[in-house]
């Protein structure tokens, strides 16, 4: 057993990560001797966010390799509404098997996605309002330790530009992005931390908000060090005032000074509504965290709509085994029976299915890598999004 209250790795892809009635039903149907061909598919009809960015199917791959199904899924980094344009619910995976070679696995499954989709949906708005300019991941340590890869991962394909983790700079192939703590300050007083910093970091931002006024802490760090790419106030709530005239008061006293090239970085507490007045005040980057790490999550369900070839589910859901045709002019989206892959747009381009098939008979087809992830979603959030 781990020395931490967590699941393991093991205990995962054992089955043992999953709500006991589903142990129970397959004892059940064990005893029976019922194992029906199943199409499973995973909706989000109420998801909380106009725009998923769809996020964690890399690890539900990894999840049902080598167990006798086909899953077909939307791409991740997918960005896209929970219901088409008639108001139907999206299938973002759709899972066909024997019922017990996967039964125990829906709960890690929905696990997987409804967190990581949540956190890379909240950082995709951030990215569509701030455009350019750069937001870090730093909300690690507001969550267990053993999901800080899967926040960062999630932030990354939502837009952030950096992650603070050390483990998650590993996993994703990046370097992590962080500038200094308040406690270097403290242990060596702001000249010698600036300093150390200023002398040993390629990234060269002062945090200077840990004993001085923000404004004289920014014009005495920026005369000091002309050469600094940063400022960072990461100041109390019980500190700010109006946190907004204060970066204004910062800007104007720096650009007085012939500091334009010294930027203002802020952290500390900043959530989705305070990110365009900051920027607009003269914010040039930002560190997020709690906001992106607590992000809401997505409500995906995952339910019966196909049964040895009969087309049924539980009332309030869409049975059938479907499609997802998608305009990639316009962004449209129709789900429709899974015998149609292609359809005219209204706008006189072409829905093709995007559905993509990634396990066969258990074996995977596709496992892409991050960058390939990001890459698709950057391109829509910026083609798809509408605020």
């Amino acid at each position: 057993m781990s020395k931490f209250v967590m699941a393991g790795e093991d205990e995962i892809l054992n089955g043992d990560v999953t709500d006991v009635y589903f142990d129970y039903t397959k004892e059940y149907l064990k005893k029976l001797d019922k194992n029906p061909v199943v199409t499973m598919e995973v909706t989000a009809p109420s998801a909380g966010y106009d725009y998923i960015n769809f996020t964690g199917l890399n690890d539900v791959i990894s999840l049902l390799e080598n167990k006798n199904i086909d899953l077909y899924a939307i791409p991740e980094g997918t960005v896209i509404r929970n219901r088409d344009d008639a108001g139907v619910p999206v299938p973002f995976i759709r899972i066909t098997g024997h019922y017990l070679d996967f039964a125990e696995y829906e709960t890690p499954i929905l696990g997987f996605i409804c967190q990581a989709s949540g956190i890379s949906s909240y950082s995709s708005l951030i990215k569509k309002m701030l455009g350019d300019t750069p937001f870090i991941s730093f909300g690690i340590r507001r969550m267990h330790p053993a999901i800080a890869p899967m926040i960062d991962r999630s932030a990354y394909i939502g837009g952030a530009s950096g992650v603070s983790g050390v483990i998650s700079g590993k996993i994703l192939g990046i370097t992590p992005s962080g500038t200094m703590p308040h406690a270097l300050s403290l242990i060596l007083g702001d000249d010698l931390a600036w300093k150390t910093q200023h002398d040993n970091s390629r990234f060269r931002v002062f945090l200077i908000d840990t004993f001085m006024d923000e404004k004289f802490a920014a014009i005495k760090a920026a005369d000091e060090f002309p050469d600094i790419d940063y400022i960072r106030l990461d100041t109390p709530s019980s500190r700010r005032g109006n946190f907004i005239n204060i970066i204004r008061e910062i800007r104007w006293e720096l650009d007085l000074r012939n500091h334009k090239n010294v930027k203002i970085m802020v952290s500390g507490g900043i959530s989705l509504d305070d990110v365009i007045p900051l920027k607009n005040a003269g914010v040039s980057a930002f560190g997020i965290g709690t906001s992106i790490a607590s992000a809401k999550t997505v409500d995906f369900g995952m339910d019966i709509v196909n049964i040895e070839g009969n087309n049924i589910t539980k009332r309030g859901k869409f049975s059938g085994i479907k499609n997802v045709l998608r305009c990639d002019a316009c962004g449209s989206t129709r789900v429709v029976d899974n015998q149609i892959n292609e359809m005219l747009c209204s706008c006189g381009g072409t829905m093709r299915n995007i559905l993509v098939r990634y396990i066969s008979s258990g074996k995977i087809n596709i496992m892409e890598d991050i960058n390939k992830i990001r890459e698709r979603s950057l391109n829509q959030i910026n083609k798809f999004m509408n605020l």
